[in-house]
């Protein structure tokens, strides 16, 4: 870290220089005060020597101190104190100096020290005391006392790294846990200009004393916003990940960030127990920035100013400029078709772009789109399955109506953007982003079959959400790992599935305890989350007088799966069995008036009686198929209507 414009090794250089003024007046308390013994003569001369050796005449302006002391409004003793306690740190021969005039042998200058050279650089002891007491660069840990002993057999020690900081190197302590800087994306020109942002861009280019809070359900779309701030501002982050409620760590990091002439940002990592928790900021000066999951729930100090930065949804020309400034081989066209089909932040698109690169990936839409699937399924939970399907249209025997319904929510998703957006109706008719289906009927009549069919023509995949895992005992698991599934969706534009949807979204109870309060809760959080996902969102149920009707309500399309008539059928056992492989005695029409029974079932009885003619070495037969459908009613504990009346020609 090289700090206006300096030279390698000036700045430190610099630094030691500016040391050596400490270490004459520390030669000089060792000759008054020692009598004129031959150790404590070679002591005061070595520190002579070493002072002189440090190269005094270089001007000692433009020091990471000087930024550190300016931000804190440290006094000159202050200045001197940390000079002081760093003067071990800089030759093997001064802290071995220091360690010999220590009560405790310990090679850190004593309180007793200070205060003897303080006193001779016009600084008496009782203004040592106070700044030990109250001053500022203990108060904001920039200097601390070591020890239990009596206060002037105490030692002054720097914060953690700070030295070397002050060296000019990037030094930073191992006890945080530090965020690497990134660049502002692009893609955020349209989110500087909302006036919020506006205002927290002025607070930090001017170094006001306010926190910055920048909430987001992505830790990195967070980061993002605070690089762009950053970017507007003119100024430099440290950033690391924190206990909001640890001072010490926040202390530290604020110091760290001073020496860097940068503003710190504080990336919270959740503290132990529930609640809100209150920020430890009252004594850091200068703006702070703060990223916080969407739900954490902070308490902030009444004496600093507060400004929220909303994160903000994008329009799909700042994620056009996103792409081809993050990929600049993307032609325009596919540019345009990344930026409507897959709402990333610009602060997401750069990892893909990275992935792009060093697999040499083409840049076209259906190449990159594989790369967001690939980065964004990682991070799901267990209970979530991402298909690709192949089913044509072909493949669905449905109701008058129904296919035309689900060719109209594919159409909305492809269009969403010209309408929306181009042509304005969202800000017209309050139009919500994406598209949800609520498909009802009987197990086996199609309703997964449609789901996949719709990911098929919408040529992406189906994001199959498993209930029975995802739903959690304990308090809040349920809506995260649906907030996954929804995020997931949402990046990689992925048909989501969710079946079995009245025990997700059920009509909510009246509450006689804490379960059905939180039980609530969750189909609050649910309605909520549906009303903003961006994308094609398919719930199923075998119970529609199930589900709440504030979710039918917001429903795009609500399709019935009715058990299919006759003629139906009839088509579904053609659909299912191999022509080439059916004996001459099948007679499905018989097969469809005798069975009124679900696509499913049909599916599942040729599958079995194929397996039964393979075993016997023949063709499938009537009795192959009767036999199979025999077997589905036994599952389903239903009595079978029977066989069907033999033909006259059968012996």
């Amino acid at each position: 870290m090289l700090l206006l414009g300096a030279e390698p090794g000036a700045v430190s250089r610099r630094l030691t220089a500016a040391t050596a003024g400490l270490a004459v007046s520390v030669a000089e308390v060792i000759e008054q005060s020692t009598g004129g013994d031959p150790a404590s003569v070679a002591a005061a001369a070595f520190l002579r020597d070493w002072a002189a050796s440090a190269e005094p005449a270089l001007p000692a302006a433009g020091l990471p101190l000087d930024l550190l002391a300016e931000r804190y409004r440290l006094l000159d003793a202050e200045r001197d104190l940390i000079l002081l306690a760093g003067l071990a740190q800089e030759h093997e021969g001064l802290s071995g100096t220091l360690r010999s005039m220590h009560p405790q042998g310990l090679a850190y200058p004593s309180v007793g020290l200070a205060a003897l050279v303080l006193d001779r650089r016009g600084h008496p002891r009782v203004e040592l005391r106070r700044l030990l007491t109250e001053g500022r660069a203990v108060r904001c840990g920039l200097l601390r006392l070591d020890g239990s002993e009596a206060l002037f057999e105490r030692s002054i020690l720097l914060a953690d790294g700070l030295w070397e900081a002050l060296h000019g190197l990037d030094a930073f302590p191992a006890g945080l846990d530090r965020v690497p800087a990134r660049p502002a994306p692009a893609g955020l020109v349209g989110w500087l200009a909302e006036p919020a942002v506006g205002r927290a861009v002025r607070a930090l280019r001017d170094s006001t004393r306010v926190t910055l809070l920048v909430r987001g359900a992505d830790e990195l779309v967070a980061l993002g916003r605070c690089a762009a701030l950053a970017g507007a501002a003119g100024a430099r982050l440290v950033a690391a990940r924190l206990r909001p409620d640890d001072p010490a760590a926040i202390q530290l990091l604020g110091a760290h960030a001073g020496v860097r002439d940068a503003a710190p940002v504080l990336v919270t990592r959740p503290a132990d127990g529930a609640g809100a928790v209150e920020l430890a900021t009252a004594e850091l000066p200068g703006p702070l920035l703060v990223v916080a999951p969407a739900g954490a729930a902070l308490r902030f100090p009444p004496d600093r100013p507060v400004l929220s930065v909303p994160v903000g949804q994008l329009c799909p020309a700042d994620r056009r400029l996103a792409w081809l400034a993050a990929l600049p081989e993307l032609s325009e066209a596919d540019a345009a078709v990344l930026a409507s089909r897959h709402p990333l932040d610009p602060a997401l698109i750069e990892p893909v772009a990275l992935d792009a690169v060093a697999g040499r990936t083409p840049a076209d839409p259906v190449s990159i789109a594989g790369l967001i699937r690939a980065r964004a399924v990682a991070s799901l939970p267990p209970g979530i399955e991402v298909v690709t399907p192949s089913v044509p249209w072909s493949r669905l025997v449905l109701a008058d109506g129904a296919g035309f319904q689900l060719r109209d929510a594919v159409a909305r998703l492809e269009h969403q953007a010209l309408v929306l957006d181009d042509w304005r109706v969202r800000e017209h008719a309050r139009a919500s982003r994406g598209v949800r289906l609520l498909l009802t009927g009987l197990p086996g009549t199609g309703k997964s079959l449609a789901a996949e069919a719709v990911a098929t023509a919408a040529g992406t995949d189906l994001l199959r959400v498993d209930v029975s895992q995802i739903v959690s005992k304990w308090i809040g698991e349920t809506e995260k790992n649906l907030a996954a599934a929804f995020d997931v969706a949402e990046r990689t534009q992925a048909v989501l599935m969710l079946d079995e949807a009245d025990s997700l979204f059920g009509t909510r109870t009246e509450i006689s305890d804490a379960h059905d309060r939180y039980a609530n809760l969750e189909t609050a959080y649910l309605l909520q989350r549906l009303d903003h996902f961006d994308g094609l969102a398919v719930l199923a149920t075998n119970l529609r007088h199930n589900i709440d009707p504030a979710f039918v309500r917001r429903m795009d399309f609500v399709i019935d799966f009715p058990l299919p008539d006759e003629p139906r059928r009839h088509e579904l056992w053609q659909l299912h069995l191999p022509p080439d492989r059916v004996g001459p005695d099948v007679e499905l029409a018989v097969l469809a008036r005798l069975y009124p029974i679900a696509g499913g079932w049909i599916r599942n009885a040729s599958i079995a009686a194929a397996f039964f003619a393979a075993a016997a070495g023949e063709q499938i037969s009537q009795s192959h198929l009767v036999a199979a459908v025999r077997r589905e009613y036994l599952k389903a504990a239903l009595p079978c209507p029977g066989e069907p009346p033999r033909r006259r020609d059968d012996s």
